[in-house]
């Protein structure tokens, strides 16, 4: 296994909650390095996921398709966790398809194998916890927007945000999926924007 992508993944990890060695030592062989080309699905839409990734390199995003016309909702890049979670969690089919914008590397573990570890160390336990709180809370701010602000204010926000990539590495039309909008609105609003 690659030495620095796992150390990624325990710094990672830490942002949650500090392991000690052995602690760590318990995910090490449920690990795996996994590549993706572009437009690679790490999760379909219809099909149970089974798997939580981590991001070492390249794009990813998740959507959602709705009368055949897709909706980007999230995008994710190096440093961050990737999965169907909620079907991971109930067993249920993926409601959402993710898909590699770039070619990607990732560490991928299986949820089970996240859930054995629960069942042996309290501190796993608690990673999982506070994961969920994590996509919890994601979800709220995620979901307020769409429900409060207007495009403009969506876009400002981001704009305002820790979320530089999605405008910087992000093509405009999955940008414009993002905010809920099409692209001509898109573009109407930052030529609004840059007169002022």
């Amino acid at each position: 296994m690659n030495a620095p992508a796992l150390k990624h993944l325990r710094t990672a990890i830490h942002r949650f909650l500090k392991l000690d060695d052995a602690e760590w030592d318990m995910l090490v062989p449920y690990t795996e390095e996994r590549q993706l080309a572009k437009h690679e699905l790490f999760a379909v839409e219809g099909k149970a996921a089974h798997e939580v990734g981590f991001m070492l390199e390249g794009n990813m995003r998740h959507y959602y398709t709705r009368d055949g016309e897709e909706k980007t909702t999230y995008f994710y890049f190096e440093g961050h966790f990737v999965s169907s979670y909620i079907s991971c969690l109930t067993g249920k089919p993926s409601e959402l398809t993710i898909e590699a914008l770039t070619d990607c590397t990732l560490l991928v573990f299986k949820y089970k194998d996240l859930q054995k570890l629960y069942d042996l160390s309290h501190k796993w336990e608690r990673f999982g916890r506070v994961l969920a709180e994590y996509l919890a809370i994601g979800l709220e701010e995620r979901m307020v927007g769409l429900l409060m602000l207007s495009p403009e204010e969506r876009y400002l926000q981001l704009l305002d945000s820790n979320k530089q990539k999605i405008i910087e590495r992000i093509p405009q039309h999955y940008v414009s999926s993002y905010l809920g909008i099409t692209p001509v609105s898109l573009s109407r609003i930052r030529a609004r924007l840059l007169k002022k």
